[in-house]
């Protein structure tokens, strides 16, 4: 792993090669070129044709028009509410819906206020769940400042983490998540080079880990916050909990959050969004917050938007208490089922008889993680990835998915995602995956 040092020296020297004019920030070069979303959805316009099991959208076919429009009716019915929903807003949200967020997460952990200390007051709403990341981030890292990250993790995530000048460092999974004992490892390696105080958060996706599907084991939930208070001594080490696809659960029971092992509330931040269980168009996130850092990221938020949109925080207000948020994800539910069985089904047919292919079935999400033999390449420019385009399908290259800081990045690892195609054109495109890997291999 790289030094603070070395690490300096490395993004100044990539600043003056891409930034020789001086005309654009540091942020701006730490955030490099081309994104990876960027190059799949070229690809995709380019050529109509291929199946998408790359784009991490929502099934259009499920997007909830009907339920919108009946909790648009609940404020239209009232014109002083309408007049509200289209004024502006406070910088931390609409009341009524962070009370009703906290409730819900309450509920789902089996926990309450009193026996949490938890309010509403600890609630800020924001313009989809990245915003609250990169609000966090941005409040507690500096340059240089290390986040440790499963190895895979979101790679969107670790783009805003490039962003702020942040490390982002690897830390072993496996399929029940995050390896506690690679955590502490990762924080000795640390500690024995003098940069644990560096170490200011520890990033998971607990539930249907976005690229795996994986979804973080409740003894490990525990585990990962009793090492993060017994490591933070000069510098405090929270966890961001990001819980973005919490709501599509399919099979099994639910866990509680990494939060509800917090009991003094002062180590985990979780931040949620409708953007999977209702609409990615209404673009309402939120974050749950240790009491010492409301004031701090309020400021930064104020400083930003003064507010996310007020008008879509009324509206899934409306949706909560109108009980349409329930039902429609009843609906969803059984639709991602269907697909997560007929991408399983056909990677079992299509790959599963190739030697050194192997694959992990999720309970909810939508991805599943496949990994290749490992001669061959799944990066992008990569044979397989070249020879998959070729026969019709795109897909996320894994490599995308680790963090820069992180021994090894194997280069034979898929995210597929059943989210947007239908489950034939889902089974068209495992089927031509199938093709590209025995012609390649």
């Amino acid at each position: 792993m790289l030094r603070n040092l070395e690490y300096f020296a490395m993004i100044e020297n990539e600043q003056q090669m891409s930034n020789d004019s001086g005309h654009l920030s540091r942020r701006a070069c730490w955030a490099g070129g081309k994104s990876l979303a960027t190059v799949l959805m070229a690809k995709s316009l380019a050529q109509p044709e291929l199946v998408s099991l790359a784009a991490a959208f929502i099934d259009g076919e499920t997007l909830p028009v009907e339920p919108t429009r009946k909790a648009l009716d609940a404020i239209w019915s009232n014109p002083q509410r309408a007049k509200a929903a289209l004024q502006y807003g406070t910088t931390i949200g609409y009341p009524p819906l962070r009370k009703l967020l906290l409730e819900r997460m309450l509920e789902a952990d089996g926990q309450t206020a009193e026996q949490t200390g938890l309010s509403a007051d600890q609630v800020i709403v924001t313009a989809g769940s990245n915003a609250a990341l990169h609000l966090v981030s941005d409040t507690i890292l500096n340059p240089g400042d290390i986040v440790l990250c499963g190895a895979p993790s979101y790679f969107v995530f670790m783009g805003t983490l490039a962003n702020l000048g942040a490390r982002a460092v690897g830390v072993d999974m496996d399929e029940h998540g995050m390896l506690p004992e690679s955590l502490e490892q990762r924080l000795d390696y640390f500690e024995q080079s003098g940069e644990l105080d560096r170490v200011k958060a520890i990033y998971v996706i607990s539930y249907y880990d976005n690229p795996t599907g994986v979804t973080l084991s409740a003894d490990r939930r525990r585990r990962l916050v009793e090492i993060a208070k017994q490591r933070s001594k000069r510098t405090k080490i929270r966890i961001i909990e990001d819980t973005a696809y919490r709501e599509l659960r399919y099979w099994g029971d639910d866990i509680p959050s990494v939060r509800s092992f917090d009991e003094e509330g002062d180590t985990v931040v979780t931040a949620g969004s409708f953007s999977k269980s209702f609409s990615a168009g209404i673009r309402v996130g939120w974050a749950v917050l240790p009491r010492d850092l409301v004031g701090p990221v309020l400021t930064q938020k104020g400083n930003i938007d003064f507010g996310s949109p007020n008008f879509s925080q009324h509206l899934m207000c409306a949706v909560m208490e109108e009980g349409l948020l329930d039902l429609h994800l009843q609906t969803i539910r059984a639709q991602y089922a269907k697909k997560l069985v007929a991408m399983v089904e056909a990677v079992e047919e299509s790959l599963g008889p190739i030697d050194g292919v192997r694959w992990m079935r999720p309970g909810g999400g939508l991805y599943l993680w496949l990994s290749v033999p490992e001669h061959l390449d799944t990066s992008h420019g990569g044979r397989l990835f070249d020879r998959a385009v070729e026969e019709g399908v795109l897909y996320v290259p894994g490599d995308h998915c680790h963090p820069a800081e992180y021994r090894n990045i194997p280069k034979n690892t898929i995210r597929l995602s059943f989210g947007v195609p239908p489950c034939d054109e889902i089974r068209r495109g495992i089927a031509a995956l199938g093709r590209a890997v025995k012609q390649v291999g």
